[in-house]
C-alpha cells in the first residue's frame, strides 16, 4: 500500500480553489481524465457515483468513482473519493481546503492506493515512493496553477 498525505498553502479564495473539484472543471486538475459523467445521486452529496474514464498513455480504463464524503462549509471543504482500477488497485482520494484568509487557502490532499488481487499487490511492492511523491507533488502544483488562473 502506498499514502500520502501533503499540503501548499494557495493564494486564492477558498470558493475559487473548490470550484476546480466540481464536475465542469474536473478536467482543469486530472487532464488523464477523459469523461466524467454522474451516474447517481447529485455531484454534491455523499453517495454520489461518477462513470469515469482515465487515459494514460495508449491504455484507457473505464470506472465508477464513489464519493464517500462531502462537506461544503465557508471555512472547510472536503470530498473523498473512492474507485478501483483494472479490478487490482483500490485507490481512496481525499482533497481538504481550509480558509486561512478570503485570499489563501491551505489544501490537504491525502490518499492511498492498495492492490486489491496479486497483480496489484505485486505491481504495488514494485512501485517507488520517489515515483508516487511526484505524481502528489505533480497534482498540488496544477490544483495550484489551475486556481492562480481562475
Amino acid at each position: 500500500m502506498i499514502e500520502w498525505e501533503e499540503e501548499r498553502v494557495i493564494q486564492q479564495n477558498i470558493e475559487k480553489v473548490w470550484s476546480l473539484f466540481a464536475d465542469a472543471n474536473i478536467r482543469k486538475i486530472m487532464p488523464q481524465v477523459k469523461k466524467h459523467e454522474l451516474i447517481e445521486k447529485t455531484e454534491q452529496e455523499t453517495g454520489a457515483k461518477h462513470m469515469q474514464t482515465f487515459r494514460e498513455g495508449k491504455r484507457t480504463e473505464s470506472y465508477v468513482v464513489e464519493t464517500l464524503a462531502y462537506e461544503d462549509q465557508p471555512e472547510k471543504k472536503h470530498k473523498q473519493i473512492f474507485f478501483t482500477i483494472a479490478k487490482a488497485f483500490e485507490v481512496d482520494l481525499c482533497f481538504t481546503l481550509i480558509k486561512l484568509s478570503d485570499n489563501e487557502t491551505k489544501f490537504i490532499y491525502s490518499g492511498c492506493n492498495q492492490g486489491r488481487n496479486f497483480i496489484g499487490k505485486a505491481m504495488m511492492k514494485m512501485a517507488s515512493n520517489k515515483s508516487n511523491l511526484k505524481t502528489v507533488e505533480d497534482f498540488l502544483d496544477r490544483v495550484e496553477q489551475e486556481a492562480l488562473k481562475v
